[in-house]
């Protein structure tokens, strides 16, 4: 059983979060409404993984670096943070996008 998954997860969003801060991208902009869109990505993410894991599409793989420990059948606990960061990554992309675009036009 090994954390190194979950760590590198943790520290990927922790980046993602300082980058937010830096840029007032996501949540920093709008808090409320940026926890709004983050949960509900995440929810239909985590519906859309254990509707396959239902089908038999998805299975958890077994490897050293993760905990090992499962919310549902074949549902690591890594996954949740994985599609939290995932939807972030998202929403930061979309945002500095935005900036980006705006600062170029003017």
């Amino acid at each position: 059983m090994s954390v190194v998954y979950l760590l590198v997860l943790l520290a990927s969003i922790g980046c993602m979060v300082l980058l937010d801060r830096r840029f007032s991208l996501f949540f920093w902009r709008d808090a409320r409404r940026a926890t709004f869109v983050l949960l509900a990505g995440v929810l239909f993410f985590v519906l859309w993984d254990l509707l396959g894991i239902g089908l038999g599409i998805f299975y958890r793989g077994e490897t050293s670096f993760m905990t090992g420990l499962v919310v549902a059948p074949e549902l690591p606990v890594e996954e949740l943070f994985f599609l939290a960061f995932l939807c972030y990554l998202t929403m930061v992309l979309l945002t500095g996008a935005d900036l980006l675009l705006r600062a170029v036009r003017r």
